[in-house]
């Protein structure tokens, strides 16, 4: 039996977009002689569709785009991921389904068992569970349909859920031929090689082939790596799709197909997931041009060599906003950067409406001494600039504070924290050192000046990041054991060595900076914790101050 895993990449409430996607993969399976053709989770819809699911008018457009696709599956089995009203809603009235439809026509729905309502996801929020599991007879062939994660909780290897059922048990006893399982996956760092522990320990449980398909592309700060799968009847990996990219990926469950070898480099994976979640970004949004700042340091320049990668080099605008504290080194590094990528600059000085601003508040701050709020004020005029280039010339901004400055609040509100879209907000700072060196790999485009030199915003003179916070490997060590994995101050400083006092304060500033997290772009998520979905803390509280 030929089997096609169409792994796509839909748009959420693009129904005529998606459909054409779904017909173009039904097209290409006929024309190959597949006989089955499964498609991810929900990818009629998109993933995750989220309060769309409450307008009775969406859930009526997906009906209505299913039955163009009932209507296009002539001569082939399709599998797709779609909705449907609950037929029996006792809790919700929606089901996350798959739709089973063979020549024409539409057999039934198997509907999605385990609801997940943790982290990024909300399933339970619109979605009732399904009642009951069956094999499904194609080609003569028991066929198990499963939805993403009804073969996760036989893996344990879920970290926020502990269900009472087990699917894959369920199948054990219904011995199926193989099972298809449709999904919508999200990327972080070292995902993919959980799903394939996954799929292979329901492949080894069941004795049967896993044909996983899951989902590409980014929504929203979801990124979809893809990397469907095709896991032997005794657990090996036998095929796997490309990462980040649309791809058809063949089965023939007849013909004997060696062991398979993956190996996923985290620096090209995390390049690749940031360049698609950018690309995706602006042109799922009817956008194309992005601006954003040249300051000579690491993060923007990382940032511009991924937009130029998402967008083409004639899409980015950089600017270059010089003040009295800017070294000539970063102006220079800046310009080398922008040279190296072949992107259009500009400079503006901000140096006169800083000088109108300290006269302007002159009288009202005699009385005090300078601190902060002078450098915070030059942050913000770089951020009008950016904003109202972005008004006048169609950009959108793109903001470059990592992770850590986050987590710290080492970022200005309503300054260098504006934009459209924080690309690393997910990314603490030893990996966007790892993305530039990785990024240089072959040849110098990031300048080495650049990574070398340590960190400064440079809104005085002589400032060093390390003047108000701890070396940064200290800073990312707290962050992944407090944030990721929940640890308490007392466990992360024993285990590192660190001091109780130092951790506890690191802490206290990340939940102390909750506010400003919430007034900041939308960011694109890499790790098992990110500020910007899936973590959600109050900002008024007094368990941590």
């Amino acid at each position: 039996m030929r089997i096609l895993l169409a792994q796509i990449n839909p748009t959420i409430g693009d129904f005529s977009g998606n459909s054409q996607k779904i017909r173009d993969g039904i097209k290409y399976a006929k024309d190959s002689g597949v006989q089955i053709v499964l498609f991810p989770e929900m990818a009629l819809v998109g993933y995750p569709p989220e309060d769309f699911l409450l307008l009775p008018h969406f859930i009526a457009d997906a009906g209505k785009a299913l039955d163009e696709i009932v209507e296009a599956s002539k001569d082939v089995v399709v599998i797709v991921g779609t909705i449907r009203s609950n037929p029996n809603p006792a809790e919700k009235g929606l089901c996350n389904t798959a739709a089973i439809i063979e020549n024409g026509v539409l057999l039934g729905f198997q509907d999605k068992v385990l609801l997940p309502t943790y982290d990024v996801f909300d399933e339970r929020r619109f979605f009732s569970p399904g009642s009951s599991l069956k094999l499904w007879t194609l080609f003569g062939k028991k066929v198990a349909v499963t939805i993403c994660e009804d073969i996760w909780q036989h893996s344990n290897m879920l970290k926020y859920a502990n269900y009472s059922s087990d699917p894959v048990e369920v199948y054990r006893k219904l011995k199926p031929d193989f099972v298809l399982n449709l999904s919508a996956s999200p990327f972080s760092i070292n995902k993919s090689l959980e799903r394939i522990e996954v799929a292979q320990r329901a492949a080894s449980t069941l004795s049967c082939p896993v044909l996983l398909c899951n989902q590409v592309g980014g929504n929203d700060n979801l990124i979809f790596d893809g990397r469907s799968l095709y896991i032997g009847a005794d657990g090996s990996l036998l095929d796997c799709a490309k990462g980040f990219k649309e791809d058809y990926l063949f089965v023939d469950l007849e013909t004997k197909v060696q062991k398979k070898k993956v190996e996923f480099n985290e620096n090209e994976d995390l390049y690749e997931s940031l360049v698609l979640g950018i690309r995706d970004y602006f042109f799922k949004s009817g956008f194309k041009k992005a601006c954003l700042g040249l300051s000579g340091g690491i993060d923007s320049a990382v940032v511009a060599c991924l937009a130029a990668e998402a967008l083409g080099r004639d899409n980015i605008l950089g600017l270059l906003l010089p003040s009295r504290y800017s070294s000539a080194g970063s102006l220079t590094d800046a310009e080398q950067l922008a040279h190296a990528l072949d992107v259009k600059t500009h400079q503006i000085s901000i140096e006169g409406p800083f000088k109108s601003y300290l006269e302007l508040l002159e009288p009202h701050f005699q009385d005090y001494p300078q601190d902060v709020t002078e450098e915070n004020m030059q942050a913000r005029i770089r951020g009008m600039i950016l904003m109202a280039i972005s008004n006048k010339m169609g950009y959108i901004v793109l903001s470059t504070g990592n992770k850590s400055e986050l987590a710290m609040g080492y970022s200005t509100l309503y300054g260098d924290m504006c934009g459209g879209l924080c690309v690393l907000s997910d990314v603490t700072k030893q990996q966007v050192y790892a993305l530039a060196n990785w990024i240089n790999r072959d040849h110098e485009i990031i300048p080495f000046n650049t990574i070398q030199k340590p960190p400064s915003a440079e809104l005085r003179i002589n400032q060093k990041d390390s003047d108000s916070l701890p070396d940064y490997a200290i800073v990312d060590n707290v962050i992944k054991a407090y944030l990721e994995d929940h640890l308490p101050p007392e466990d992360i400083a024993k285990s590192f060595g660190y001091s109780l006092e130092l951790v506890k304060g690191l802490v206290a500033r990340i939940h102390r900076n909750e506010y400003k997290r919430r007034q900041s772009p939308p960011g694109l998520r890499i790790s098992s914790k990110a500020f910007s979905i899936g973590r959600r803390f109050p900002i008024v509280q007094r368990y941590i101050l």
